[in-house]
């Protein structure tokens, strides 16, 4: 499946690259309102997304254009909107037949539930557990540690993201794993989980400063130590973000 990317923040990019990745999507991405349209027959997208910052006064050109190609239940447009994105263009995004809108930072995990909840009301996406990813920050209470496969030195980092398939790592220390390799299995890891410290099997699956470890195993029980340990931050999250809403309404 193909998602065609509409916008001109590099930061954008990164992020919805990141969590729709793991959904099977193939990413195209124009940084120009015209090119994107005059190529949409050769790209043939099956969902579409559209930041409303990058085009304020393009995007409903652009939206009225697609729509008359495809249908809303053909693919899904998602416009990226602001903090200043008002009700009376909510309203012109839905009569023109937009699938749904949400904020540009993504790093908000409300915010990549909601991505992901429009796009699999529409498409048949892999399981969504397994590839929702959740940006941590301290008071998350994750850690991370394994032992190099060869020697057993232990390297450490900061946990960035995780999911129920995996986690990025930022490096302590890059050079040690310069003598790694992709797909190489570790099998002496420790992940903490708020008090609980779990013991899975991983997979690097990415190197570099920050590197990206697949789970490949768990002893019995603990994925599901994992699993609601993320979906209680993810209700908590949302309650605050809820919140903070109705304090700023």
């Amino acid at each position: 499946m193909k998602l065609l990317l509409v916008l001109d923040s590099d930061d954008s990019y990164n992020l919805i690259s990141l969590y729709v990745k793991p959904l099977g999507f193939e990413i195209i991405r124009y940084r120009h309102a015209i090119k994107a349209m005059d190529n949409i027959d050769e790209v043939d997208p099956r969902a579409i997304v559209i930041s409303a910052r990058d085009f304020p006064r393009h995007w409903k050109t652009m939206v009225q254009f697609f729509r008359s190609e495809r249908t809303r239940e053909e693919c899904p447009v998602i416009i990226l909107i602001g903090e200043d994105f008002t009700m009376e263009e909510r309203s012109k995004a839905s009569f023109l037949g937009v699938s749904g809108t949400i904020l540009e930072n993504l790093d908000n995990p409300v915010e990549i539930e909601r991505f992901h909840g429009i796009i699999s009301r529409y498409l048949p996406v892999e399981e969504k557990r397994r590839s929702r990813r959740f940006h941590v920050e301290p008071y998350h209470r994750f850690g991370f540690v394994f032992a190099r496969p060869l020697d057993s030195v232990l390297v450490t980092g900061e946990v960035k993201d995780i999911s129920c398939g995996g986690l990025s790592l930022k490096l302590d220390n890059s050079t040690l794993i310069q003598d790694m390799r992709l797909n190489d299995e570790l099998k002496e890891c420790s992940l903490r989980v708020g008090d609980a410290f779990l013991d899975p099997v991983c997979r690097l699956a990415r190197t570099g400063r920050i590197i990206s470890l697949e789970f490949l195993s768990f002893p019995t029980g603990e994925n599901v130590t994992l699993s609601i340990y993320l979906d209680d931050l993810l209700l908590m999250v949302g309650r605050e973000y809820k919140r903070k809403e109705i304090e700023n309404t």
